[in-house]
């Protein structure tokens, strides 16, 4: 079956970096768009960021445009949001996600599978 996994989440400081990290196994992870969801304390999930399938394209929610960037190894299997100028809203747990098109996780703003999430957690 599917499996996403999460890591790389944890504390950190108000203008600070940290990387998350996303391992999938059980597809054929180049032929899936990626994308990174987050979800804070009492809001809806919320789409982050997406990559397709040859990292060629990406997309961003305006609210971290510019201070992430989302990445994919596809000899690894694995998809990475690098999280520059870390503010306090960007606290949330986060989730990696697989899509079956290109429509789906940029446009539409839907995975079709979902990792179990990372909480990061941004001190002020």
């Amino acid at each position: 079956q599917v499996q996403l996994v999460e890591s790389g989440g944890g504390l950190a400081q108000a203008g600070g970096s940290m990387r998350l990290s996303c391992a999938a196994s059980g597809l054929t992870f180049r032929s899936y768009p990626m994308g990174w969801f987050r979800q804070a304390l009492g809001k809806e999930r919320e789409f982050v960021a997406a990559v397709s399938r040859s990292g060629d394209s990406t997309s961003y929610a305006d609210s971290v445009k510019g201070r992430f960037t989302i990445s994919r190894d596809n000899g690894k299997n694995t998809v990475y949001l690098q999280m520059n100028s870390l503010k306090p809203e960007d606290t949330a747990v986060y989730y990696c996600a697989a899509s079956n098109t290109w429509i789906t996780i940029a446009v539409m703003k839907r995975g079709d599978y979902w990792g179990q999430g990372t909480q990061v957690t941004v001190s002020s």
